[in-house]
């Protein structure tokens, strides 16, 4: 099935043909206008430099008026291999149709509503008859029979035509062109480009994400520049503005050679406000009953850390290298991650 983009608007137009896989574009004079192009002939050449294959209007009252407007637009510098030129389903319709298709210029007979202009389009050799289900269905009309009609009439008589599925408002209508067996579908950019979203996709994405940071990154590679320490004879007043300079829960605390003799969080001083009130803010670190703090080294594996928050249930782990304090991983450094 053939897949083209319904657009006059030149930004998404670019940004859809990007894809690489989209056979051609759609476009009406009424979406020209709504895009605020006022030099349609400047627009539809730009366009024709973009996509693959144009589908542009060709208007006319009389058969011959429709002709000379098709040769006129492909004078401007057209490829008559990749213009395929639509006109409005009518007796006048075919008539063009049938001159334009003995020159061997392409036509798409569209507005078609019912059976009897479907067959008239094949018959007088359209390379596309397009239904425009979205607009049959406002009215109240059954616009997805009429496509399986038309499919079945192809098929039933070998005619050349494709069946196109237009007037596209629901990735619903994808499933039912594919189901009809429509031979092109044209779809809105807004739509197109929301085909693929599915939440069940994307938690399944973002877990092989997850696992394979998890597996390949280390440490280091998702530390920030936080490294908060403070000695032994630092007050937890100190600490505490340590803690809020680097915007971090705890401070790393280390003797008078660097080496590491505890953690002081956000925790212990709740605590210590609850059980020695004000007079907490003026103790030292040492004053403090220390256990050695969680640590990890900066080139162990991300899944490592993942675990040791897990287990722990800590907010905080000390990064070293060489046993000496480079860092902290937060918690929440791995929640941004999307890998906790």
């Amino acid at each position: 099935m053939e897949l083209y983009l319904d657009s006059a608007n030149i930004a998404e137009i670019e940004e859809a043909f990007k894809l690489g896989f989209i056979d051609g574009l759609t476009t009406t004079p009424t979406f020209m206008h709504k895009n605020g192009i006022t030099d349609i002939d400047g627009a539809i050449l730009k366009l024709s430099k973009i996509v693959p294959t144009l589908m542009i209007e060709a208007l006319g009252d009389s058969a011959e008026e429709i002709v000379a407007e098709a040769k006129r637009l492909l004078a401007l510098g057209l490829d008559k291999e990749k213009t395929v030129f639509k006109i409005p389903a009518s007796l006048i319709a075919v008539q063009a149709c049938k001159m334009l298709r003995n020159e061997g210029i392409m036509v798409n007979i569209h507005l078609v509503y019912n059976i009897q202009q479907a067959y008239m389009a094949m018959a007088a050799g359209a390379n596309y008859v397009c239904v425009l289900v979205g607009r049959m269905q406002d009215q109240g009309y059954d616009a997805l029979n009429l496509v399986d009609k038309c499919v079945k009439l192809v098929n039933q008589y070998d005619y050349d035509s494709k069946i196109m599925f237009s007037s596209v408002r629901y990735p619903e209508h994808i499933k039912d062109a594919t189901e009809l067996g429509a031979h092109n579908i044209t779809i809105p950019w807004n739509i197109l480009k929301n085909l693929n979203n599915n939440s069940f996709t994307s938690i399944g994405t973002q877990q092989f994400v997850n696992h394979t940071r998890q597996m390949t990154l280390h440490v280091g590679e998702v530390l920030s520049n936080k490294n908060p320490i403070v000695s032994l004879n630092a007050t937890v007043t100190e600490a505490t503005i340590e803690m809020t300079k680097s915007a971090t829960g705890a401070v790393t605390i280390v003797d008078s050679e660097g080496n590491i003799k505890g953690i002081f969080t956000d925790g212990d001083l709740r605590r210590g406000m609850s059980s020695e009130g004000k007079k907490v803010l003026s103790m030292c670190m040492s004053d403090f009953d220390m256990k050695f703090p969680i640590v990890i080294d900066v080139n162990e594996k991300l899944h490592q850390a993942v675990e040791i928050f897990k287990e722990k249930e800590v907010d905080n782990i000390i990064v070293t290298s060489n046993n000496k304090p480079v860092g902290m991983l937060d918690v929440q450094d791995l929640v941004k991650l999307e890998v906790l």
